[in-house]
């Protein structure tokens, strides 16, 4: 045993860090670089949450093909067994007198009062009436020959940003980046009239079906009501903020609605120029306004991803839709049907009015 006054034997720093980090990689070198052990239930759970999430109608149609397989091969054997051979399987025994007994695989038939049928279980019984749905089907489009480009029509310097057909089908007009309208021939596609007036983009046309009126709005925050009889303008609906992207004529009573980059949508009388409503509630460009007869009689679309349903006598919202998720550019009601589609660059979609339910 070393006495009290033995020496402890010194050792340079280095020394002692050296020995210190020999010890660690003794202890570490076997799983040194290696992933830490994988917990199997997790993995397992992993799995099966991302099977649910990619493959979940399919994994549903292959278990409900299975049930079925089993099902018709289980009612196959059924029919298959003779009724009278007791070794079949789990036998019921009826008896209309007295108490039953079992009769050995042995004797002769029964008598007449009692009948020996082989036993269904439930669970097979309940399978067979459950019927799978049906997949739904997508609706497949009729085919058409291919559509052949008729004519090309050129003299805009611009993009044409809008059209608007004439009710009666016999001219149509086009608003271009160029600020200049031209109003077209729809038969032969010849340049008629072209009104300039314009200090900036034109982005909206619109055609009234009970006057001889053209209206056009445009990025110079400008909504102009043109007399077609005198080729020249005639009204001016001042109150937006910044350009206006579009507009749209009331079919039963003399309003136009616009709408624009300032957010809001706005409702003018035709004779008087007065704003009558300032629709507000977007957070954002309203790009597209439509008005229908029946509830609702404005809709709006914008680039706050909403659509929003109004309510023209308080000029307030009734609805507010949120489906889309990303701006909503385009809208159009069915000439028909009580509904109205609208146009993002996510999707199209279809609603049904007068309360916007999705339809598809």
């Amino acid at each position: 045993m070393p006495s009290i006054s033995d020496e402890v034997q010194r050792h340079s720093v280095h020394t002692l860090v050296f020995r210190s980090l020999k010890r660690t990689h003794d202890m570490f070198l076997c799983d040194q670089g290696s992933l830490p052990p994988m917990d199997e239930s997790l993995e397992l759970l992993r799995h099966t949450v991302k099977a649910r999430d990619q493959y979940g109608p399919v994994l549903k149609i292959v278990s409900q093909n299975k049930r079925k397989a089993l099902t018709q091969r289980s009612n196959n054997d059924i029919e298959e067994k003779p009724v009278n051979d007791v070794s079949a399987g789990p036998l019921a025994i009826v008896a209309s007198s007295a108490s039953p007994q079992i009769l050995p695989a042995a004797t002769p038939p029964p008598p007449p009062s009692v009948s020996v049928v082989p036993v269904v279980s439930s669970a097979s019984a309940g399978q067979q009436s459950l019927v799978p749905r049906r997949a739904p089907a997508l609706p497949r489009p009729k085919w058409h020959a291919p559509w052949k480009l008729g004519r090309v029509i050129s003299g805009h310097l611009g993009w044409v940003r809008c059209v608007a057909v004439e009710p009666a089908n016999e001219w149509f007009a086009t608003g271009s980046n160029d600020r200049v309208i031209k109003i077209w021939d729809l038969a032969s596609g010849q340049l008629k009239l072209s009104l300039t007036g314009h200090v900036s983009a034109v982005r909206g046309l619109a055609v009234s079906p009970r006057h001889p009126y053209l209206f056009s709005c445009g990025e110079d925050k400008q909504v102009k009501c043109w007399d077609l009889e005198y080729n020249k303008v005639i009204r001016h609906y001042h109150g937006h903020l910044s350009a206006c992207y579009g507009l749209a004529l009331h079919p039963t009573i003399d309003v136009l609605v616009t709408c624009g980059r300032d957010s809001t949508a706005r409702v003018w009388d035709l004779r008087t120029k007065a704003n009558i409503h300032t629709l507000t509630g977007h957070t954002n460009t309203v790009a597209s306004v439509v008005c229908q007869a029946a509830e609702p009689q404005v809709i709006t679309g914008s680039h706050d991803f909403t659509i929003r349903l109004w309510d023209l006598a308080a000029g307030k919202t009734s609805c507010t839709l949120t489906h889309h998720k990303k701006s909503v550019r385009a809208l159009v009601a069915h000439p028909e049907l009580y509904m109205f589609a609208s146009g993002a660059p996510d999707n199209i979609k279809q609603w049904k009015c007068p309360e916007g339910k999705f339809v598809q």
